[in-house]
C-alpha cells in the first residue's frame, strides 16, 4: 500500500446552497491536505465568492485535470466548468442555472472517477428543487450516481466515529417497510453488507440486525416478524458464510456497535439507524454510497438556503466527508458488489 496521497473529487453542489462554502472551509485546514488532494470540481467564479465571503485565506488555481493540481495548502484547486452566470445568480434560491450546474459537477467527478484520475468523490449538497426547475432527470445524488455509475440498487452506509450502518428499507412508510422485511431480502442485505464492507478494506466483519420490536420481539410476545422474517434471514446469511447476528434489540446494538462489538449494524429502517448516527454526533455522520465503481462519500445534510451565503454554516461535516474518503481511498477495491 502506498502513503501517497489519494485525489479526491469534490463537485461544488448547488452554487447558491452552503456547498461552496462549506467547501472553502474545509479546505482552509492544513489537515485536509495532510490527508488528501482535495480537488473541486465546479464554477471557479463561485469559489473566488465563496471564499470572500468566508474570509478564509485561500488563492484559487485553475486547473484543467486533475494531472495538473498542485495541492498545497493555501491554494485550492479547482477543475472550472464555468457554468454559472453571475448575473442572474441569487444565493439561497431555487434556481434552474444552479440545478444544471451541480449535476455537470457530479457528471464530471464521476466522469474522473470511472477513468481513475481521482481516487473518490466526497459531495456536497444539492438541492431537489433546483434540479427539476432544470428538468434534470433525477432527484438527488444517489439516483444520479445509480445511473452514471450503471449501479441498480446502491447500498447506502452511515459512519460516525467506528459505527458503522446499513439500511434494509429507505424512504417507504414504516407499514410499508415491515412488509419488505423478508428473510429472503435479510439475507441478500447481509450479503451485500459483508461485501461492501470488504470492499473498503475491513477484514473478519462482524455484522448485526436491529430488532424490529421491543426487545427483539420477546419470542413472538410482541410480534413475529423477528421469528418468521428476520432471525430466518440472519441463519441463512451465516449459512452463506457471513458472521451475522441477530435480531439484537434496537436500543442496544448501537451503543455496543460504537464500542466494537459489531463492525456494522443493519437498520431495518430509516429512522432507527438515522436517529442513532445523528443523536451519536450529527455533524458527523457521513454517507458512503457502496456498489458503485468508485467511492463516494457524502454529507447527509441540505443546501440550507435559508442560512447560506452568510457565513453561518459549519464545515465539520464536509471536512469528516473529505476525511473518511481519504482513510477508505487506499483500501477500496472497484470489483462490482
Amino acid at each position: 500500500m502506498t502513503n501517497e496521497r489519494a485525489i479526491i473529487a469534490i463537485p461544488m453542489g448547488d452554487a447558491a446552497g452552503i456547498g461552496p462554502e462549506i467547501t472553502v472551509k474545509s479546505l482552509a485546514k492544513q489537515e485536509i491536505y495532510d490527508a488528501c488532494k482535495p480537488l473541486i470540481v465546479g464554477d471557479a467564479k463561485i469559489i473566488e465568492k465563496a471564499i470572500e465571503v468566508t474570509d478564509v485565506k485561500l488563492s484559487v488555481r485553475i486547473v484543467t485535470s486533475p494531472a495538473e493540481g498542485k495541492y498545497e495548502f493555501g491554494t485550492v484547486d479547482v477543475l472550472d466548468l464555468n457554468n454559472i452566470d453571475l448575473s442572474t445568480w441569487e444565493a439561497g434560491q431555487v434556481s434552474a442555472q444552479c440545478g444544471q450546474a451541480s449535476f455537470e459537477y457530479i457528471k464530471k467527478s464521476v466522469e474522473l472517477a470511472k477513468a481513475g484520475e481521482v481516487a473518490a468523490l466526497a459531495t456536497t449538497p444539492i438541492n431537489k428543487e433546483s434540479l427539476k426547475a432544470a428538468n434534470v432527470p433525477y432527484i438527488g445524488h444517489t439516483e444520479m450516481l445509480e445511473d452514471l455509475g450503471n449501479t441498480p440498487d446502491p447500498l447506502t452506509m452511515f459512519q460516525v466515529h467506528d459505527l458503522r450502518i446499513f439500511f434494509l428499507t429507505r424512504h417507504v412508510s414504516v407499514k410499508e417497510a415491515i412488509d419488505q422485511m423478508t428473510k429472503e431480502r435479510v439475507r441478500d442485505y447481509l450479503n451485500r453488507c459483508d461485501k461492501a464492507l470488504q470492499r473498503l478494506g475491513l477484514e473478519n466483519r462482524k455484522l448485526a440486525v436491529a430488532g424490529l420490536n421491543p426487545h427483539s420481539g420477546e419470542n413472538g410476545l410482541f410480534g413475529r416478524e423477528e421469528l418468521d422474517e428476520i432471525a430466518p434471514g440472519v441463519e441463512a446469511a451465516r449459512a452463506d458464510g457471513i458472521d451475522a447476528h441477530g435480531p439484537v434489540p434496537a436500543d442496544s446494538v448501537f451503543f455496543q456497535a460504537l464500542h466494537g462489538k459489531y463492525d456494522a449494524v443493519l437498520s431495518l429502517y430509516h429512522d432507527q439507524g438515522h436517529i442513532a448516527a445523528k443523536m451519536t454526533d450529527f455533524h458527523r455522520t457521513i454517507s458512503i454510497t457502496n456498489g458503485l465503481p468508485f467511492l463516494r462519500t457524502s454529507v447527509d445534510h441540505g443546501t440550507a438556503f435559508d442560512i447560506a451565503w452568510k457565513n453561518i454554516a459549519s464545515s465539520v461535516s464536509m471536512e469528516e466527508c473529505i476525511k473518511l474518503a481519504a482513510t477508505y481511498a487506499p483500501k477500496f477495491t472497484a470489483d462490482s458488489i
